[in-house]
């Protein structure tokens, strides 16, 4: 069955504000057979809403709208939604009471403006928000639904979980069971990964269907599979992630909402290993990936954020000489910088970069985009020369998910059944 989200409010069409609300309500309702066929955002006008509604009852016959629901002036959505199902505004007792209670708990007085929330269409059926102080409303025109709901994130998730979701699933006894499984990889174009994975793909059982969704750090594939067995739906996805991880053993790296950084520390975890970083110009920001992992102090023990070449000398100890004949971005620096950070810190493994983040500071020889990457383990040094585009931020973030990722290909290399092991625990 299919369904539709509106989301209300002038903050979102101006940007003020990101609709994190459909995101998750799209999940939710997806996880219980629930297809979202189009999300829409509109301002703070009566019309807009009438308009909403019956562009979306024309397509579908679930409507969940988030946002207007409020004490201020300009939340209309009550008034717009008793005009279109043809009702009026009437005082809902228990909601009165609710909010009387909740003003009463906090010490503040019951304004008419908060006394007016407990007004609500006569025919709606009123869901209670125990989080706030704006209900929720259903709506029923035919076999078509409407379900409105406050926009503060917290009080919308909560009504969902305890009212509506437990509703629809009830009321979708029929609905396909929908299970997805996403897997995460770095190191092929998207145009190459599709050609790699054709034959991979023509053998999938006609239940399971995958989809490319690239990013700047990742291009993530995700498996759906969709019917009324949910066990066969289990495996059916379990065995084409299993083949899919046989054909890319080495671009894929994680599943879900996984990050580099996470599967790096994972597998630091499991080795009982450590890493340090020697940053130019990456600036800190692999050491900030790291960092933003809880327990990431376990294995990761310190950066320098080496950006002057007086830093490099000084503190990592790269000869003056490497700096003057093969320039600051260059393979001999970068392995020096790692080598230094070894020595520094103690650690099992060294990652280091040097480049040129852009937007100035490229030539003919090293264009902007131009980033050598080391990591060193204890007796030996890995390095690579990438060449990326002009926007300096995006230059950033992917020398640093590259050099996480020569990181995670090292520990493999090093460690012949880590492969194995981390494979497995994707699928626990």
């Amino acid at each position: 069955m299919n369904a539709e989200i509106v989301t209300i409010g002038d903050e979102i069409l101006i940007g003020q504000i990101v609709d994190t609300n459909s995101a998750w309500i799209a999940q939710e309702l997806n996880s219980i057979g629930f297809e979202v066929s189009r999300i829409t955002s509109i301002s703070d006008s009566g019309n807009d809403i009438k308009s909403a509604i019956d562009e979306s009852f024309s397509r579908v016959d679930v409507v969940l709208m988030t946002g207007g629901l409020g004490p201020t002036s300009d939340d209309i959505t009550k008034p717009a939604l008793a005009s279109y199902f043809g009702t009026t505004l009437t005082l809902h007792k228990p909601t009165l009471e609710h909010i009387a209670t909740l003003f009463e708990q906090r010490g503040l007085p019951l304004t008419d403006s908060n006394r007016a929330q407990a007004l609500l269409p006569t025919t709606c059926k009123v869901i209670p928000n125990i989080q706030g102080t704006a209900p929720g409303m259903m709506f029923h025109s035919g076999n078509k639904v409407l379900i409105s709901m406050p926009g503060v994130p917290f009080e919308m998730k909560e009504i969902m979980q305890s009212h509506i979701l437990p509703w629809l699933k009830h009321h979708g006894k029929m609905l396909d069971i929908i299970r997805h499984k996403t897997i995460h990889t770095f190191g092929l174009p998207e145009s190459f990964l599709s050609e790699k994975l054709t034959s991979w793909e023509r053998a999938l059982p006609s239940h399971v269907k995958v989809a490319y969704l690239p990013s700047p750090t990742a291009i993530r594939l995700r498996l759906t599979a969709r019917g009324r067995n949910l066990d066969m739906l289990e495996t059916s996805i379990k065995k084409a992630a299993y083949e899919l991880l046989a054909e890319i053993p080495n671009e894929a790296f994680g599943y879900n909402n996984t990050s580099m950084a996470e599967v790096v520390g994972q597998l630091h975890t499991l080795t009982n290993t450590s890493v340090c970083t020697a940053e130019s110009c990456t600036g800190g920001t692999i050491a900030q990936m790291l960092t933003a992992i809880p327990g990431s102090s376990r294995y990761f023990m310190g950066s320098v954020v080496a950006y002057a070449n007086s830093v490099k000398e000084g503190v990592l100890n790269v000869n003056p000489s490497e700096i003057e004949f093969s320039g600051a971005v260059s393979k001999e620096v970068v392995e020096s910088m790692a080598k230094g950070a070894l020595r520094i810190f103690g650690t099992d493994y060294a990652i280091a970069t040097s480049g040129i983040a852009g937007p100035g500071g490229g030539s003919h020889e090293k264009p902007v985009g131009t980033v050598w990457i080391a990591v060193a383990a204890r007796d030996r040094v890995v390095s690579q020369l990438f060449r990326f585009g002009t926007d300096r931020e995006k230059n950033i973030i992917r020398s640093s998910v590259s050099a996480l990722n020569m990181l995670r290909l090292l520990l493999f290399e090093e460690n012949p059944s880590l492969r194995e092991t981390f494979f497995s625990k994707m699928f626990d």
